[in-house]
Parts: structure tokens; C-alpha cells; sequence
């Protein structure tokens, strides 16, 4: 394979890319027949999640959407290899769908738990949602890959000391490390993070990077589906690994080729990161500078008086 792109039988219409990288501007349940088969090492897709605002106008009833995501489920698995892996992740109130669809034609090795932090919008009359499930999908039990040693955590045993196994001879100090579980503590994208791109439901770095490395080598390829603001790319690129990432809306796929370093200029617009709140909810400095302006405003009154 010369490049990633000799993993497609017919050349998308629109796209740019390097050997090793792939930004596609179109619809993923089109560019995914065009795919050759057994193609791609990992697949992270995070498609439109059906609910919020944002699907007010566009919203699919639940037996379309689902008919709608088993389609593209099945092409995924097409392009994957037998010893690939796929992670999807789904609303809530979806994944137990795809759950049982999945588990029927394939194999779910894990159920994974996003657990982030609770800040934003906070629920008044119901518990509040704090994590996102992500399915862990194998086609092939006995090849599939996992990098155990690249994905290790602190195992917490609660002892002041370290714990002496002396069973060996000599006696050795017990592992302090093992694979991570199936909950994934770590926090959203804030604004004032590095990272932070006007996308509204951007995915952190940190949440890739488990998936890649455990299921993936350097000079594998990995495939998003819905990329979005191109977090799966652009750690793909970080480490080593090559990517294709295929996103339907323009203003998206102009962040990806921004993010990952393929263009700064598209049709005559110059590419450059321009980063804006994506909820309407006042900062803390938005609040200063309002009370700044109302005591202005009132001090002037009593001058004019």
C-alpha cells in the first residue's frame, strides 16, 4: 500500500490528504462502499447522536435512525480486518439497540464507561447525565489485537508500602500496574484547552488515545467514519499511525485539514483556528464585565441627575 488512499476501489469527489492521511468531504454511507474490505485496523465512530437542539429540524424517528445506523455498522465491519477492532459510541437510549444487533453478528469484548465531570447545564428535575458508553467490537476472537502493556494504570492497592510477593524466589515486589477497566475518568474539552475546537460535541484526546493504542500499531490504519473536529486523526497522526477521516459538513472537514496539517487555505479562505464559546452560558469574565458596565451606567445616572 502506497498510500491510504489505495484503500478505495472508486476515488472520493472531494478530499485532500498525504500518504499517510485522509480528510474526505462527504456522506460516510457512501464513501464507506467505496472501500475496499478488510482495509482498516481500528474504526472510532461517533455519528449524530439523534437528540439535543442541534436535531431539532433533522431528527430521525428511532426506527429510521436505527435502520440508518445498522447500515453504516455493517460497511465498518466490511472494511475492518479479522484482527481489527471497531469502537462505537451511541446515546444512551440507542446503544442498547445496537448493543443486541451487534452482539448477534459479531462479538462486543467490552462495554466501555466515559465518565466525565458534571460542569455546564446542570439537571433540575432529573439525575444528570456524566458519562457516555463506547462498545469495544471484535470480528475475529482469536486474532483480534490488544496492546495490553501500551494502555496500564496504577493499580491502587491502598497499602502504605509496597506489597512483597513471596511466593518467588527471591521474593519480588508485586506488579503496580494493570490493564485499565472498563471506566474512563477523564474530563471534556474546555475552552481553554489547547485542543478546544467550535465543534459541540468535540471528543478529548486522552479518550482516543486508549482505543488507539490498545488496538493498533504505528503504520496502521485507522478510519472515523464521523470526524467531526478530527480528534481521531489527529492523535492517529500523533502517534504514528495513519488515518482516514470522513466528515459531511464543510466547516468540519476545513477544521481537519487545519488540524491535521494538510492545507491552510480552502477555495481562497485561509484555514485558522478561531475559537468560540459553544454554549450561550456567560463566562465568569462575561458576569465582571456586565457589573462593570451596570455600575458605569449608574454612576453616570446620578452625575447626569
Amino acid at each position: 500500500m502506497a498510500s491510504v488512499l489505495d484503500l478505495f476501489t472508486k476515488t472520493p469527489k472531494e478530499y485532500l490528504g498525504n500518504t499517510s492521511t485522509m480528510v474526505i468531504l462527504g456522506d460516510s454511507t457512501d464513501m464507506l462502499t467505496s472501500m475496499k474490505p478488510g482495509s482498516v485496523d481500528l474504526v472510532f465512530a461517533d455519528p449524530p447522536y439523534n437528540i439535543g437542539k442541534e436535531f431539532e429540524r433533522k431528527r430521525k424517528d428511532q426506527d429510521e435512525y436505527l435502520a440508518w445506523c445498522k447500515g453504516w455498522i455493517d460497511q465498518c465491519m466490511r472494511v475492518l480486518r479479522q484482527s481489527g477492532t471497531m469502537y462505537l459510541m451511541a446515546a444512551t437510549q440507542f446503544m442498547p439497540y445496537l448493543d443486541t444487533y451487534i452482539d448477534g453478528k459479531w462479538t462486543v469484548k467490552s462495554r466501555v464507561i466515559w465518565h466525565y465531570d458534571s460542569s455546564g447545564v446542570q439537571a433540575r428535575r432529573h439525575f444528570g447525565s456524566m458519562y457516555e458508553p463506547i462498545l469495544m467490537i471484535v470480528k475475529d476472537e482469536g486474532s483480534y489485537k490488544f496492546n495490553a502493556d501500551a494502555v496500564m494504570v496504577e493499580a491502587r492497592s491502598g497499602a502504605v508500602r509496597k506489597l512483597i510477593d513471596y511466593r518467588k524466589t527471591p521474593p519480588q515486589p508485586y506488579n503496580d500496574k494493570k490493564v485499565r477497566g472498563n471506566v474512563w475518568e477523564i474530563p471534556r474539552v474546555r475552552f481553554k484547552m489547547p485542543e478546544y475546537e467550535n465543534h459541540g460535541t468535540q471528543k478529548p484526546e486522552r479518550l482516543l488515545e486508549i482505543p488507539i493504542l490498545a488496538s493498533t500499531d504505528p503504520g496502521d490504519v485507522v478510519l472515523d467514519p464521523f470526524a467531526g473536529s478530527f480528534t481521531t486523526c489527529a492523535v492517529a497522526q500523533r502517534l504514528g499511525r495513519w488515518s482516514i477521516g470522513i466528515e459531511i459538513e464543510e466547516e468540519y472537514f476545513k477544521m481537519g485539514l487545519r488540524r491535521l496539517g494538510l492545507a491552510t487555505e480552502y477555495k481562497g479562505e485561509a484555514l485558522v483556528k478561531v475559537k468560540a464559546r459553544k454554549t450561550r452560558n456567560k463566562s465568569k469574565k462575561d458576569h465582571e464585565n456586565g457589573d462593570q458596565e451596570r455600575e458605569a451606567i449608574s454612576t453616570r445616572g446620578h452625575v447626569d441627575g
